[in-house]
């Protein structure tokens, strides 16, 4: 007999494999409109897999919870809720970048009211990859367990990152990697926070910095880099996910670079 917990993985993979075959299914796409910024897209193949990911989980799991980047937000009973981002990627699916994914995590109340991740899956339709993840039970990509690179040597990791969409945030992001670039192996950015973190936790790269988040780009993901051996702390609206010995040196540099822009002039 199936667990709770077991319940809601199985759900959650249901509803991500349901969103990637909308965007597999997807033909020329185009933007439907903007959020945040004119360079920030949405199109109408975010609104079908949001749709598809919502109506599985319904099905599945009527009484629970429901925040969607594309603007669906249920509220339930159940004590859970579902954490969604249809496709995380969005300007990677305009360019036909592969680099897109489905995200869902299953988050339950805690008794002060915050909410923390029990769940998480990631899936990846162009690789036919799902990242799934439960809480004290590990992390597994396509039902293999996998495990994050530690430890790492500053000057040998390769750290992946994102930007925000606003000029002002990208140059202060850009002033950061400025500083980190010259001590590290090299920098990657995908321009998917759940694929990164999805790799960080697979070993296919070191570290994920970024420092400009909404709740579903990392829900699900953050939750898989830390079950699969990574330390995941809050930057920012973001978060800085890597082993723990090249967590505890990133965490330093932050701390220097943070101590030398409060300085006053």
């Amino acid at each position: 007999m199936m667990t709770p917990v077991d319940e809601l993985l199985d759900a959650a993979v249901t509803a991500a494999r349901d969103g990637g075959r909308v965007i597999r299914a997807a033909g020329t796409v185009q933007a439907a409109g903007h959020k945040s910024s004119a360079t920030d897209p949405v199109t109408e193949t975010d609104l079908a897999s949001e749709a598809a990911v919502t109506a599985s989980l319904a099905a599945s799991r009527p009484h629970d919870g429901l925040l969607g980047e594309e603007g669906t937000v249920r509220a339930g009973t159940s004590g859970f809720r579902w954490v969604v981002d249809p496709v995380d990627g969005t300007t990677n699916l305009l360019y036909g970048s592969p680099h897109v994914t489905v995200s869902v995590a299953a988050e339950e109340q805690r008794p002060d009211g915050s909410w923390r991740a029990v769940v998480g899956v990631v899936h990846d339709p162009s690789r036919s990859e799902t990242f799934t993840a439960v809480r004290g039970r590990g992390a597994r990509l396509n039902d293999v367990p996998i495990r994050v690179n530690d430890p790492v040597p500053l000057d040998r990791a390769l750290v992946a990152t994102g930007f925000a969409y606003r000029s002002q945030a990208r140059a202060r992001q850009a002033e950061t990697l400025a500083g980190l670039l010259p001590r590290i192996r090299d920098i990657r950015s995908h321009g998917s926070a759940a694929l990164e973190l999805c790799w960080l936790a697979a070993g296919r790269c070191d570290a994920y910095y970024e420092d400009e988040l909404a709740p579903w780009d990392w829900a699900a993901g953050a939750l898989i880099a830390a079950e699969a051996g990574a330390t995941v702390t809050a930057l920012g609206s973001g978060v800085l996910a890597a082993g723990p010995a090249l967590h505890l040196l990133l965490v330093h540099l932050e701390l220097e670079r943070t101590a030398r822009v409060s300085v006053p002039r």
